[in-house]
């Protein structure tokens, strides 16, 4: 299997982008992903998305994509995973690099949210869970979270002002974010103040509805050192299912996907968490983010809370997390999730982070969630000398 590198990187900003549409938003990803490194015709265009063909009526994104970037004869195809699709993208980009099907992969995520309204967007939503035997029953997505929250306060005697403070650091390390949608600080005080959507998460621990696109492009490591001078190398990409719902599960406060997907993946890279110097998790809600901590050996069962409140996760902590603002602040278009958080380690692990530069950063992990844990995609991505 060949080595795997990241050539060249782009995103847009991600709001609410009326003036464009989701195709526009694809394009001017890819645009500024090939710009990076001066590359504009690749093998394959693989495109992270999950709600297309229930907000826009557009399937075949894949093709619709490439032909859009000029890339007639490429190969092209849609990606779908949930909320998992952008992370799933790129894992099945390194698929074709590392098996020598292709040379050069295009990965772009794009979602577009805004245009539909809230409960539409919110029925979009509920078709990551089981139609038949749970979203039928008229729970949320937001709902099903909300039960998780509830069931880990439970557990661990967590007071939900200590799972607040999750979303308070990713608004912190989004204020120097030029790309996240939401750049304004926020309190723990604020967090518990504002509206409950379901009980007992509020509205400012949930991520927001949001429009936007990030691309990655892919090649061989021997190949990207005769483009670059310092490519990031993908020293492991993983995905793991877990039982489909919550009802069908054992333990509601910790994530075998994300657990699984992360021994592969360690095991993989020859590293652990403790050679991790920048961490990208999925905390569309705020106990996900706490969760995802503990479940890939930050912190103690329980105690991730304990490591937030210490300022353990904050730039310059024992993990800087989300840092630059994660889904709640950088902004969470579902299906392009995954390919930002690839994104912002690659600018971290190029030095290239600005304000938000966790110094000496040589290794980073981003964990992108599918469902409510149901599929996650794992990378680790190491700095090249």
């Amino acid at each position: 299997m060949r080595r795997i590198a990241i050539i060249g990187i782009g995103c847009t900003k991600v709001g609410e982008h009326w003036d464009k549409a989701l195709r526009d938003l694809a394009v001017e990803a890819s645009l500024r992903a090939m710009e990076d490194v001066g590359l504009y015709d690749v093998d394959y265009v693989l495109v992270g998305n999950m709600m297309s063909g229930y907000l826009q009526n557009q399937e075949h994104l894949g093709a619709l994509v490439a032909d859009s970037l000029g890339l007639q004869g490429a190969g092209a195809a849609k990606i779908e995973a949930a909320c998992a699709s952008g992370g799933m993208a790129v894992h099945m980009g390194c698929q074709l690099i590392a098996s020598g099907a292709a040379d050069s992969v295009l990965v772009v995520g794009v979602e577009k949210m805004t245009d539909a309204t809230t409960q539409e967007a919110t029925k979009a939503l509920a078709m990551a869970e089981d139609q038949e035997y749970s979203a039928y029953t008229g729970t949320s997505f937001v709902g099903l979270n909300a039960l998780v929250a509830r069931a880990y306060m439970r557990a661990y005697g967590v007071g939900h002002e200590d799972i607040a403070r999750f979303p308070v650091i990713c608004h912190k390390h989004a204020l120097d974010n030029e790309f996240a949608q939401f750049r304004f600080p926020i309190t723990v005080e604020a967090v518990m103040s504002s509206p409950i959507v379901a009980d007992p998460l509020h509205l400012l621990e949930c991520a927001g509805i949001g429009d936007g696109a990030a691309a990655v492009l892919l090649a061989p490591l021997e190949d990207a050192r005769k483009i670059i001078d310092a490519p990031v190398e993908v020293l492991a990409s993983t995905v793991s299912i877990d039982k489909f719902s919550l009802h069908q599960r054992d333990d509601l406060t910790s994530f075998k996907a994300t657990r699984a997907s992360a021994e592969a993946a360690f095991k993989k890279a020859g590293l652990g968490a403790e050679d991790i110097d920048v961490l990208e998790v999925h905390d569309a809600f705020s106990v996900l983010g706490l969760i995802a901590l503990e479940d890939l050996g930050f912190a103690e069962r329980g105690k991730a809370a304990e490591l937030v409140k210490e300022g353990g996760i904050e730039i310059g902590g024992k993990i800087p997390t989300n840092t630059f603002g994660g889904l709640k602040a950088r902004g969470h278009p579902v299906g392009a999730t995954g390919v930002y958080q690839i994104v912002e380690l690659v600018r971290q692990l190029r030095g290239e982070a600005g304000k938000n530069q966790v110094e000496g950063a040589e290794r980073g992990y981003a964990q992108n969630i599918g469902g409510v844990g149901t599929t996650i995609t794992a990378h680790i991505l190491g700095r090249v000398d």
